[in-house]
């Protein structure tokens, strides 16, 4: 009997049974489709040896009129900026005290108690000591003056934290530590850090429906709800928002030594917001926008965020807020929706998405400045970070659906739809972060799965073949080649790059997979032998001890379990491999058998094109 080519369409398709999807692939990890064709991802590895703290959900980067590469890298517990091969903590100050901190020690013990009153911290707090003496013994002034991460806040006077050297090292007080630090002692405390988790009874409108008075809220405040940052330059400066939190500024020329400084206390500002949910900085017209503001009360701002309040700025000047037939300074309010959640720019317009609607925000300039235009009212945003920007349109999740706006709003047909979507921890989606990879023409999403309360999963939607995959994948941040010559992304206080070679940061790629629905060689009434598998496997990288594994998999009715009947390891010479299986319907899988023992196996990229199967007939027991 001749050989039987096994073709299949390209992408995953989970909408209805393995059996019922006969013809496509069914499962997968760790590959794409290119041209139609499967094939392996592009590897990864770590950008810098540097780290950060925190978990990192924004990245941002920019190239200076003195041909700088600047990156903005926001985290739970600081702001970074990487200038070269340093991430440079850019975190602003919240709070100075001065010659207003004491210390206690007690002997036998590294925890020190600092009182300062209405010090404002919160656990996981940073503060920098300066002017502290030696407390006797062991707690120096060395040991004292540096930056700490608070340990517990006993009080609104008191906190903790674990004293240690200049190198990192713990130091342990002794007797003579009774001192108290000197009468000269400041404290710069940083903007309080965010959570890291989701928490639902807090923001906006939390609560369960009915509870409370009617109409009552909850405020949005920066540090009770899961830390996100958005950024934006202004020329060459930087803007930045932590979300719920301020609107802050980082000057180019003032260097990365410098910390970004509150816009609203900056020389010359005039009624900027103090508060915001999301800024963005219009490229044409030069207006600096803040989603989600307080509003002018009097003379100043109101100090609480209006949810569906956006507020711009006078042309040319992120300093100037206040509306006046002088300048194009102005606000308007969303109707439709509870919650401003996030907002991406698309050419010349912006696109604003609340809970529950999409808007399109233009320049039309004087007397409106911006004009608001409702397009949906049927597809809110997921997460804050859950939309992004392709040369084809504006790719977004909402809740059960994905969408692409590209002059109006449309559902993405899905055949990963109901995957997803129940897989996903809703409870935690407001980590979801779009991303793109303009090179593989491909938009996703990372996105945390029900087992888990951190991303560690992606689906992805190939934009030119129209068509869907997904995987395992831990990146809580990405930024996509442009700036840059190659993606970037973070997980675990690491930068790494991504689409360089076939391997994970120098080891192996572990669990890289595709496998196919039922596929029937026969007529499906009969049992069908297979002897052998002609394989037709490029390999990508001219390394000539590089296998992957046709693994074949059979059962005799739909509602079956699987049985794995053959794996043949394949390699760029093998012409043929003799194999024994048998059932009414068949699966194939091809699985990368990088190994990280065996260094030729290591950084093997492959691409998958037609198996053939030699088949025969054998009966009907």
């Amino acid at each position: 009997m001749p050989f039987t080519k096994v073709n299949f369409r390209p992408g995953i398709d989970r909408e209805g049974t393995a059996y019922d999807n006969g013809g496509g692939w069914f499962d997968c990890n760790l590959i794409r489709f290119r041209s139609g064709r499967v094939e392996k991802f592009g590897g990864w590895e770590k950008l810098t040896t540097q780290t950060y703290l925190g978990t990192s959900r924004a990245l941002h980067n920019w190239l200076s009129l003195g041909s700088n590469l600047y990156l903005g890298l926001g985290t739970t517990s600081k702001y970074y900026i990487k200038d070269g091969d340093d991430f440079n903590d850019v975190t602003p100050i919240r709070k100075t005290s001065t010659n207003s901190i004491t210390f206690s020690a007690t002997n036998g013990s590294s925890i020190i108690t600092a009182t300062d009153s209405s010090h404002g911290a919160v656990q996981g707090d940073f503060v920098t000591i300066s002017g502290a003496v030696s407390l006797g013994g062991n707690i120096t002034a060395a040991v004292l003056n540096q930056e700490y991460e608070i340990a517990t806040v006993p009080s609104s006077s008191t906190y903790t934290f674990v004293a240690k050297n200049t190198s990192g090292v713990t130091v342990t007080a002794n007797s003579s530590d009774s001192g108290n630090g000197g009468s000269g002692v400041d404290g710069s405390y940083q903007i309080n850090v965010g959570l890291d988790v989701y928490v639902t009874s807090a923001g906006w409108g939390s609560g369960t429906w009915g509870s409370g008075t009617f109409g009552s809220t909850s405020a949005l405040t920066a540090n009770g709800q899961l830390r996100l940052w958005t950024h934006d330059n202004f020329g060459e400066n930087l803007i930045i928002n932590p979300r719920g939190g301020g609107i802050y500024r980082w000057v180019e020329n003032n260097g990365t030594s410098t910390r970004a400084v509150e816009l609203a206390t900056t020389s010359g500002a005039n009624l900027v917001p103090t508060l915001g949910l999301q800024v963005i900085a219009s490229e044409i017209d030069r207006h600096l926008v803040v989603l989600g503001a307080d509003p002018i009360s009097g003379s100043s701002r109101s100090g609480a965020i209006d949810p569906m309040l956006v507020a711009f700025s006078d042309q040319e000047n992120e300093l100037e807020f206040e509306p006046l037939i002088t300048n194009s300074a102005g606000s308007l309010r969303l109707s439709s929706g509870s919650l401003i959640v996030g907002g991406v720019k698309s050419r010349q317009e912006i696109i604003i998405f609340t809970d529950t609607s999409v808007y399109s925000m233009q320049f039309v300039g004087p007397p409106l400045t911006f004009s608001v235009n409702l397009i949906n009212e049927a597809s809110g945003l997921i997460g804050p970070k859950a939309a992004v920007v392709d040369e084809s349109g504006v790719y977004f999740m909402s809740y059960g659906a994905f969408y692409v706006y590209n002059g109006t709003v449309q559902q993405l047909p899905c055949t990963v739809k109901n995957y997803v979507f129940s897989d996903i921890n809703q409870g935690q989606a407001y980590k979801i972060h779009a991303f793109t990879n303009i090179q593989h023409s491909e938009v996703g999403w990372f996105y945390p799965s029900a087992d888990s309360n951190e991303i560690d999963r992606y689906v992805i939607y190939n934009t030119q073949e129209k068509i869907w995959y997904y995987g395992q994948l831990v990146r809580t941040a990405w930024l996509d080649s442009g700036v840059v010559s190659y993606p970037q992304a973070t997980n675990d206080g690491y930068l790494y790059q991504h689409e360089i070679g076939f391997d994970d940061d120098g080891s192996a790629m572990t669990g890289v997979f595709v496998e196919s629905s039922d596929f029937e060689l026969g007529d499906g009434d009969t049992f069908t032998s297979i002897s052998s598998v002609i394989p037709d496997i490029k390999f990508l990288q001219d390394q000539n001890s590089g296998t992957v594994n046709i693994v074949t998999k059979v059962r005799n009715y739909p509602g079956d379990s699987l049985t794995t009947e053959s794996t043949a390891e394949i390699a760029s010479s093998t012409q043929k491999k003799d194999i024994r299986a048998r059932g009414r319907q068949a699966v194939l899988r091809v699985e990368s058998n990088d190994d990280q023992s065996n260094s030729g196996n290591v950084s093997i990229g492959w691409r998958l094109g037609t198996t053939r199967y030699n088949v025969k007939p054998d009966g009907k027991r």
